[in-house]
């Protein structure tokens, strides 16, 4: 599909290397951003640009943030000795949600997946090491999809960390196994925050 114009060829090739967007609909998109005032798309660009430049990870957890410290771990009202350990953003929003959590989290900013060439040196299981090493954390909650990626890195993580004198814990199943945490509904979401297990014995069931 050869397009009239190289600058809208340009914007087609950017917009389509977004996942889940192909060039039939980052055509469309493009369309639709000519269609608007100017001001929309600088205004878009703008937001694309900051968000870029300017948000940056948490020091403390690795979510995103405006600061170098976000405003969950910042708040004296959550419990510190608690971390809830999340894929990403998506997820922390999914239990907040919830409002059945008060603990802190733990972003790894994804999951391991040989298949897609992601190890858990691409994670930021490191920064959750240090954590766990200061001694102020007493229980560690796996929050993450149950799905094969999930089930792993869940593994991993507990052979990682079970013989540091820490509570492991794992969310209850009332999560569908195969589902993403972001598409749960709130109130199986709370449930499962609520009625977490051991992690070593949810190997059994």
């Amino acid at each position: 599909m050869q397009l009239p114009s190289k600058h809208l060829d340009k914007a087609v090739e950017a917009i389509s290397s977004l996942p889940g967007i192909g060039r039939r609909t980052a055509l469309r998109l493009a369309l639709f951003l000519l269609k608007q005032p100017q001001d929309f798309a600088l205004d878009f660009g703008d937001a694309i640009h900051n968000l870029v430049k300017n948000a940056k990870r948490c020091v403390v957890c690795n979510n995103i943030s405006d600061h170098d410290t976000c405003s969950i771990c910042a708040s004296v009202k959550r419990d510190k000795k608690t971390i809830c350990v999340v894929e990403d953003i998506r997820d922390v929003m999914a239990i907040e949600g919830t409002q059945q959590y008060f603990g802190s989290y733990h972003v790894l900013g994804g999951l391991i997946s040989p298949m897609d060439g992601i190890g858990p040196a691409d994670l930021a299981i490191g920064l959750l090491a240090t954590r766990l090493n200061s001694g102020e954390v007493e229980e560690v909650i796996f929050a993450l999809s149950a799905t094969m990626e999930g089930d792993t890195t869940n593994f991993y993580l507990y052979r990682q960390f079970k013989e540091i004198e820490i509570k492991l814990t794992t969310i209850a199943r009332g999560v569908a196994v195969g589902n993403e945490l972001e598409y749960t509904d709130e109130i199986t979401l709370g449930k499962s925050i609520r009625n977490r297990l051991l992690y070593e014995s949810s190997l059994t069931h």
